[in-house]
């Protein structure tokens, strides 16, 4: 940790991009901005001095979502872009965030109040009917304005001040001086009208612009409730992969009895029982027992993984109808579950919303216009008519009231919630802003094959039967058998045959061949079910069925051989079935310009006969970790690529969050879906068509208005200012002002609601 030598700042040097060199001494700075300052002039700023890192209080430290290398030891405000710091280790802490309680009481007072105030102040006036006497109607304005302003819009500037005295002027800046300049002016215009000219006074009263301030703070505090709300959906997702992990452990005592434990009490080396249907507690290797373990978690696959004596077992997978004893290799934070949680966690911080854009804009935005009110001011005072000071004054304020944020404030939520809202009637929901922004400028897709191209359950797609047996018989006498077992593919033998309601027989003497297969009596006939392996133990030539089993096996499927009374019976194939719309899916998606590359934890022969089968597919990685498919983005991403990563379980919640933008399956878990800024809810890849034409379109929008806002601004500030006096004598007064920006706000929100009829 060290000292920022030109704001004062602690930042971490190791997080940090901003570095600069000078007589041998190496300085770190929060931001490009400081870092030009000091190279502008170094000898003016001391050396940045280290500085003790901040210590882990009852809350640990606490970062910045945008800016990592901002650390405290509690809550509080990032004092680069006034977003509130949030727990740097995620926490199972499942109470309401203080902030969004605060701001949504806020919010929800501040929109009760504006209702009667743009009532009295703009609508009545729009209509031209009179609500209240206009005598009255400055003071009833105040009352309704004051809390709006100073309670509701306290933290705004609060972090406005914040702005201003770090020297890293942000979209807070903005809000805290428009919105204090229009109700500073209209307080005075209320208290005391006499002090500007009687030319601006309407119906002997001088015209206040509270609606102004009021509309802003509401506004504003809205979009500061979506974004704490999107934020606490994050935590959700890290919430959930906490809960994977059982809370306590059993731990075996030397003499074979079990205690009952804390999870945190496991040390390496423990012997941990773990009974049938528990989730496995830490990572370890099986010292006893046999069992099926569902691996999803980390692989994606819906099979569950035979697991014995020397196996290993990952924390968090969940045990099948065997019971294990586990020696513990990995606790803690060097488990495979903890290490995915903080992966997820450092992903997520990593994103920028896209409201960076207008913090960038008013880096200079905010200065020109307060120097150009001064301008306005000093000049006026000057050479303007008389009364000079009373013209300065209105003057310069028309200026700040028309630069109001109003209509920048609008313009990227009003796209936003129309293009969430036509997203979701095309079967895409939208988590963030920063997800459309993102999917608007990708160039590579990266899609997880199991639950996105695949359906994720595991069918019966072939059975072939051998001399003198049909189909119903040799499925009837595997499903028998399979009904004992805890093979992995049994479970789809079981749903075929009962799908085919047909009538098992009674098993006896059923036994199980590790490594080879399952065997048994049905109906007083004996039943082999296992690989070819297993029909060479037993002496049956299975012919022309093994080279079948073979092809079937290079399709990616699983394969086993039925012997029934030391007869070749015949086989039966269980594969992942390639969904419906993946084909049509994948062409529109290539036509769109997406390079698609599919990461799956699968086998590579299975991966290649999925990728074969639907084309389009321009790169396969198989075998994969979850860690794994978060690396190759991060590779992508260092060869400039621009990745959207689509995927469905748990294993891809890492690779989700890594990537610039994540869209989760909605058949998928609650996992994927919360670490994802997408979901497509129907589960079907077609969607990212209209995800991607829906980004584009709303991206557009979001330009669109950015224009129309600075346009009027650039206009109308130099008009409020009064270049136009000299020749043609015009002043923009502030109601003029304030029509202005009305105006603008509403040609933002009609620019904005033409989303609805966009194509998809």
């Amino acid at each position: 940790m060290v000292t920022d030598p030109v704001c004062g700042m602690t930042v971490d040097a190791t997080k940090t991009a901003h570095h600069a060199d000078h007589e041998g001494h190496r300085y770190s700075f929060c931001s490009a901005r400081c870092r030009s300052k000091f190279i502008a002039a170094p000898e003016t700023y001391r050396a940045g001095k280290p500085v003790p890192a901040p210590k882990a209080g009852p809350g640990g430290v606490w970062t910045c979502p945008m800016h990592p290398q901002i650390r405290n030891d509690g809550p509080g405000t990032c004092p680069l872009c006034g977003m509130a710091l949030e727990p740097e280790d995620p926490t199972l802490d499942t109470g309401p965030n203080p902030e969004l309680t605060d701001f949504t009481r806020r919010a929800w007072i501040a929109g009760a109040l504006s209702v009667p105030l743009l009532a009295i102040s703009m609508v009545a006036e729009m209509l031209g009917i009179t609500l209240v006497p206009p005598t009255y109607s400055p003071w009833i304005q105040l009352a309704l304005t004051a809390p709006i302003v100073l309670w509701a819009g306290a933290p705004f500037f609060q972090r406005g001040w914040t702005s201003i005295r770090t020297r890293h002027l942000n979209m807070f800046t903005l809000v805290s001086l428009g919105v204090g300049a229009a109700f500073s002016y209209s307080l005075v215009a209320t208290i005391a009208p006499g002090v500007f000219p009687p030319s601006f006074r309407m119906h002997g009263v001088t015209p206040v612009y509270y609606e102004a301030a009021g509309v802003v703070v509401t506004l504003v505090l809205l979009g500061q409730v979506l974004e704490l709300r999107a934020r606490a959906a994050t935590g959700r997702a890290i919430r959930a992969l906490m809960d994977l992990a059982p809370k306590t452990a059993r731990r075996l005592r030397e003499d074979g009895s079990e205690e009952e434990i804390p999870l945190s009490d496991v040390a390496t080396g423990d012997t941990l029982r773990v009974r049938p249907g528990e989730a496995v507690p830490v990572d370890g290797i099986v010292v006893d027992g046999r069992s099926s373990v569902d691996e999803a978690m980390l692989t994606g696959e819906p099979a569950a993984v035979l697991k014995q004596k020397g196996s290993s077992v990952t924390g968090g997978t969940i045990n099948g109808t065997g019971s294990l004893a586990i020696e513990a290799r990995a606790v803690g934070a060097d488990t495979v579950l903890a290490r995915i949680v903080k992966m997820v966690a450092e992903a997520q911080r990593s994103r920028a919303p896209i409201q960076a854009i207008a913090d960038r804009v008013s880096g200079w935005f905010v200065p020109l216009v307060v120097g150009i009110a001064i301008l306005t001011f000093v000049v006026w005072n000057m050479v303007g008519p008389e009364p000079r000071f009373g013209h300065a004054l209105l003057n310069a304020i028309a200026v700040l009231i028309i630069a109001c944020p109003c209509a920048l404030g609008l313009a990227t939520p009003m796209s936003i919630m129309v293009g969430t809202g036509r997203g979701a009637r095309g079967g895409v929901l939208i988590k963030d802003a920063e997800a459309l922004q993102m999917m608007a400028v990708v160039d590579t897709l990266v899609i997880d094959k199991t639950g996105t191209l695949t359906e994720g359950r595991p069918k019966v797609t072939a059975i072939e039967p051998g001399d003198g047996f049909d189909r119903d018989t040799v499925l009837a006498a595997a499903a028998a058998v399979e009904g004992q077992s805890e093979h992995p593919l049994a479970a789809a033998i079981l749903r075929a045959a009962q799908d085919a309601k047909l009538k098992l027989g009674s098993l006896a003497q059923f036994a199980s061949q590790t490594g080879l297969g399952v065997s048994g009596h049905v109906d007083g006939k004996a039943v082999v079910v296992g690989n070819a392996a297993q029909m060479h133990r037993i002496g049956v030539d299975a012919g022309s069925l093994a080279e079948a089993a073979e092809r079937y096996r290079r399709d990616g499927a699983g394969v086993m051989l039925v012997a029934i009374a030391g007869k070749p019976a015949g086989l039966i194939a269980v594969a992942d079935p390639i969904r419906d719309s993946a084909r049509d899916a994948i062409a529109a998606l290539k036509a769109e310009g997406l390079r698609i590359v599919m990461l799956t934890g699968d086998a590579e022969a299975t991966a290649q006969a999925v990728s074969t089968a639907i084309g389009g597919i321009d790169e396969v990685h198989a075998g994969l970790k979850p860690e794994d498919k978060a690396r190759i983005i991060g590779e992508l991403q260092a060869k400039g690529a621009k990745v959207a990563m689509a995927g469905d379980g748990i294993n891809d919640a890492p690779a989700l969050a890594a990537a610039d933008v994540g869209v989760a399956m909605g058949t998928g878990t609650d996992v994927a879906i919360e670490s994802a800024g997408m979901t497509l809810t129907k589960g079907d890849l077609a969607a990212m068509v209209r995800a991607r034409r829906l980004a584009r379109a709303t991206m557009r929008n979001i330009r669109q208005n950015l224009f129309f806002s600075f346009v009027f601004n650039g206009i109308g500030v130099p008009i409020a200012a009064g270049v136009l006096y000299p020749v043609t004598g015009l002043l923009l007064s502030p109601m003029i002002a304030g029509a202005a920006m009305a105006l603008s706000s509403f040609t933002v929100v009609t620019n904005a609601l033409r989303l609805n009829r966009a194509k998809l």
